[in-house]
């Protein structure tokens, strides 16, 4: 995340209606914003892996690969928050899109000073919400490794399972709390980094995915249990380790 007193938060702006993009993309740039316009969803993964940005405003009806499926891929590869831009009939999408990793979404037509403040806010959010990754130490649980510097996970005998950036953070967060019980709220807030209560689908969706990461049997999960009427809680010791040396 760009220190915004130093540096203006960079902005990946991915939509193919040029005439929607184009003047969004100036308006933005007036507000303050380092924006870079993509018109594709390939075009947007050259961007990304040719720089760093601080957020992502997606499209998500695009001709060849859509929005959603970028949006998946963003969360399985990058801590970058995702708004997405949505026709008005795209509800299902929205919901979607919300419970695969998005931290926000707006309604075309939209007033541009309301995505400027949404914008801002979930910036802000997402710098709250940052995992304190430690410097030398990494987490063992029930034969479990995890590598917070690498963001790697590995099973007893040594294999990488790979996790998401969401996954990752909300393995971090039981970690951090082990035998706590953690609502959904406070879930959101440490994992998603955005206000979002009508949304705890979203939750139980990423819990029940590092489930079937992490549990012998996911249908009857014993790391990872759920108390009712107040949310999940890490049932198992943790123990912090120093990271092998390189």
């Amino acid at each position: 995340m760009n220190d915004t007193a130093t540096a203006p938060s960079k902005l990946l702006l991915v939509d193919d209606e040029a005439a929607l993009r184009e003047p969004l993309g100036d308006y933005l740039s007036r507000q303050g914003f380092d924006v870079v316009q993509s018109a594709s969803a390939a075009e947007a993964r050259s961007r990304l892996r040719d720089g760093k940005f601080d957020l992502v405003l997606l499209d998500i009806m695009m001709p060849g690969e859509d929005g959603l499926s970028l949006c998946r891929h963003l969360v399985e590869t990058q801590d970058i928050p995702v708004i997405f831009l949505t026709a008005r009939g795209e509800a299902t999408d929205r919901i979607v899109g919300l419970e695969i990793g998005a931290d926000d979404y707006v309604v075309k037509p939209f007033e541009p000073r309301e995505l400027v403040a949404r914008i801002r806010s979930v910036l802000r959010r997402a710098a709250r919400s940052a995992v304190p990754v430690p410097e030398n130490e990494a987490f063992v649980f029930e034969g479990w490794h995890l590598d917070p510097l690498k963001r790697r996970l590995t099973d007893a005998e040594g294999a990488v399972v790979a996790i998401s950036s969401v996954e990752f953070r909300l393995l971090m967060a039981f970690l951090e709390h082990p035998r706590q019980v953690l609502n959904r709220d406070r879930l959101l807030d440490m994992v998603q980094g955005r206000e979002a209560h009508l949304f705890d689908r979203a939750v139980d969706n990423q819990v029940s995915r590092l489930r079937r990461k992490i549990e012998v049997d996911s249908r009857n999960p014993q790391l990872i249990q759920t108390v009712w009427g107040g949310g999940y809680m890490l049932a198992t010791e943790v123990k912090r380790v120093p990271l092998d040396p390189e």
